[in-house]
């Protein structure tokens, strides 16, 4: 057995058990996660992922494990992007805080499931068509630049979503959570709840998060196993994530900055990598000052968001 075909066979493996133990042992049905029950979930994914960093250095070499720890980095400070965004959809359809943990658990795998289908298309062209990183690059710089000139009074509405519309056009809904069922049926009928609506938002609106987090991931790493393990343990993280930051999240001002700048000097990186290549000779030294950077930028806007409060904000707004 080569050592890729062991890290995939011992990732699926620990993945498995981690739900499992995560499922059985760490969460219990309709019952509202505690800030300790959220740390010590978080904890855990968190020691699992760098526990597989440090099983791919091992296996694989400094440079590989060091592209996989940049990319879950990244990966998981654009989480808290998304934290923000669930939470606007859990109030906009008033979820009851006890269905909260099943609800995010479900649209979190089918997450991943369309996740594993983009990467593996996007994995797919790049072999195919080399020059498509070239555009990925661009992309990549347009983004961290409208994210980082974002106005802050934009706010996302999920009733108006073409997503919501679409469901509320081809879909019998109703206006309840149908007490913890995410379909029902009135009048001999059946009709799909609020939950049944927040579920497909939820993965929907991480998918549109995807759009940014793959190609940077790309941009980090072309290894195949990087890409995958990076996003899926991200996300995996994401659910524990949320019960612990959610009164947390609106006081990261700054992270979006800090994400932005990750994005256009990963933008910038892949549109200039012949380049660089010309520079730095030693691959081993690109992924070292890579990570470096991205540590930097996402530390230091977490830093600063928590010293410094925007201009006009109240301190007891933040």
């Amino acid at each position: 057995m080569s050592s890729t075909q062991l890290l995939y066979l011992v990732f699926s493996i620990v993945i498995i058990l981690a739900l499992i133990a995560d499922l059985g042992l760490l969460s219990k049905k309709n019952k509202a996660v505690s800030i300790k029950d959220a740390f010590i979930q978080t904890i855990f994914w968190v020691i699992l992922a760098v526990g597989f960093f440090i099983f791919m250095w091992i296996e694989k070499g400094d440079k590989i494990a060091l592209e996989y720890l940049s990319a879950y980095l990244m990966e998981w400070s654009l989480s808290v992007d998304n934290i923000f965004v669930f939470i606007i959809i859990f109030t906009a359809f008033k979820v009851k805080e006890i269905f909260y943990g099943r609800v995010l658990l479900i649209g979190i795998l089918m997450a991943i499931a369309f996740r594993v289908l983009f990467i593996t298309v996007g994995v797919a062209l790049v072999h195919q068509f080399e020059w498509i990183l070239y555009v990925f690059g661009l992309f990549l710089l347009y983004t961290g630049y409208k994210m980082f000139t974002a106005n802050d009074d934009e706010e996302f509405v999920p009733q108006e979503s073409k997503i919501y519309k679409f469901l509320k056009k081809y879909l019998p809904l109703t206006n309840h959570d149908g007490n913890g069922r995410y379909v029902i049926r009135e009048n001999g009928k059946p009709v799909y709840t609020t939950l049944f609506v927040v579920v497909v938002l939820l993965a929907a609106i991480d998918l549109v998060f995807a759009l940014d987090s793959i190609p940077a991931v790309m941009g980090i790493s072309r290894d195949k196993m990087v890409i995958y393990t990076s996003n899926i343990f991200a996300v995996l993280g994401l659910r524990s994530l949320f019960f612990l930051l959610r009164s947390a999240v609106s006081k990261f001002d700054y992270l979006q900055q800090g994400i932005a700048f990750v994005l256009i000097f990963i933008g910038a990186k892949m549109l200039a990598q012949e380049w660089i290549n010309k520079l730095f000779h030693n691959e081993h030294i690109q992924v070292l000052l890579s990570f470096l950077i991205i540590v930097t930028a996402i530390t230091g806007s977490i830093l600063y968001s928590i010293y410094h409060q925007k201009k006009g904000v109240p301190k007891d707004a933040l």
